[in-house]
């Protein structure tokens, strides 16, 4: 498992602020300074929000694709923010998500992520959205499969573990699996640790987030911010544990949303994760050495 940064840990700086709940911080990023952002934080790897990034010009790809070599980092392209396919609401959005199939590929990602919808598209019962989904996300693994990508659902606050599982189940197919937030659904009342063992062993992708509890109604998202890893409610070493016993071996991206106010910064909450995680990775090589040399 190899140590990432999402670029949404940045997404004030380009022009996402949470309405009540953030500032804007007055001036604002580019990719390029992300991926400088990256570089500075010492990790393998980024994940891309497209939304980020307009210039989708085939010399603009090339560039990136070119930088990210340069620098030495895997990248995972995420698609769908915030409303994805709008829980098979959208079917016209289909071709949106098959382009950035391409740019994926373009950039040099194997893993692209994706959402299904979001928080406010689940208007309808489960059985009508499952059925309004499928088509979409079979025509879109199709395709991936033919351009060397993997699709990665995320459990973007839309799904119940039972609920993700049941799709894949349905759908079977080898280039879809998901992208594994470990934080999200406890923003829908779900036992975390229980939704993170059911997602783990079909993970191509994941989000490593900790969250707690600070004021309002747990119904509401801003009763739910970010904190760095191992601060929160989310049991990061189970979540590390699960994925390795899944034999995942890709990014384990570092993602802030809404980040508490007892933070300072961004850099400051991603420092602290990536310090974290570094020094449970390093304590879990060593005890493994411990052992084989015993």
């Amino acid at each position: 498992m190899k140590i990432a940064i999402d670029s949404y840990c940045y997404h004030r700086y380009f022009g996402e602020v949470y309405a009540g709940l953030e500032v804007d911080p007055g001036k604002s990023m580019t990719i390029d300074d992300f991926i400088e952002r990256a570089r500075m934080h010492h990790v393998d790897g980024v994940s891309l929000e497209s939304f980020m990034m307009t210039d989708h010009s085939t010399e603009r790809l090339s560039r990136l694709r070119h930088q990210l070599e340069e620098e030495g980092l895997e990248c995972v392209w995420a698609w769908g923010h915030p409303r994805g396919l709008e829980s098979g609401l959208a079917p016209q959005v289909l071709d949106d998500l098959l382009k950035h199939i391409d740019i994926a590929h373009a950039v040099g990602a194997s893993v692209m992520r994706i959402c299904a919808g979001g928080r406010a598209t689940r208007t309808l019962s489960w059985q009508e959205h499952k059925t309004l989904l499928l088509p979409l996300l079979r025509q879109a693994a199709d395709y991936a499969a033919r351009n060397n990508v993997e699709l990665a659902i995320e459990n973007h606050i839309d799904f119940l573990a039972e609920e993700l599982l049941e799709l894949l189940d349905t759908l079977d197919h080898p280039a879809l699996g998901v992208c594994l937030d470990t934080a999200n659904n406890l923003r829908m009342l779900e036992d975390p640790s229980d939704a993170i063992a059911k997602l783990a062993p079909h993970a191509k992708a994941v989000h490593l987030k900790d969250i707690t509890a600070f004021k309002g109604s747990p119904r509401d998202f801003g009763f739910w911010p970010s904190v760095p890893a191992g601060r929160g409610l989310i049991n990061i070493p189970f979540a590390l544990g699960e994925l390795k016993k899944a034999n995942f071996t890709g990014l384990l991206a570092i993602e802030i949303d809404y980040l508490h106010p007892d933070y300072a910064s961004e850099d400051d909450a991603i420092t602290k994760s990536v310090d974290y995680v570094k020094e449970y990775l390093a304590a879990e090589l060593a005890s493994k050495t411990i052992k084989e040399n015993a």
